[in-house]
């Protein structure tokens, strides 16, 4: 099972809408492809509520079957249209992957 976690910061303003709601047009996209794209397990998406300047605004915890099933849930169409917005409305991002 590889664990893919993912933290962004988002802009302010974004494709015409706040963070706050662009935080929940992501949220929602993400939880929309359980069940769609193959490999792709489990989705939790978190808010950030840390005052500390450090913090990302939001978390992607995911759960895929294989490392042989992580590009495919990549390259996905679906995961790269959520992909695309997501790079749109925010202005940084970090990525771990691990197998357990």
């Amino acid at each position: 099972m590889i664990k893919h976690i993912v933290m962004w910061k988002l802009k302010d303003t974004a494709a015409g809408a706040s963070k706050a709601d662009n935080i929940q047009k992501i949220t929602e996209q993400l939880n929309a492809l359980v069940g769609v794209v193959p490999g792709l397990v489990r989705v939790e998406v978190g808010k950030n509520f840390s005052e500390s300047p450090a913090a990302a605004d939001l978390v992607l915890y995911s759960e895929i079957e294989s490392k042989e099933a992580l590009p495919t849930y990549q390259r996905h169409p679906e995961h790269v249209k959520v992909a695309q917005f997501i790079e749109a409305v925010t202005t940084d991002r970090q990525v771990v992957d691990y197998e357990l």
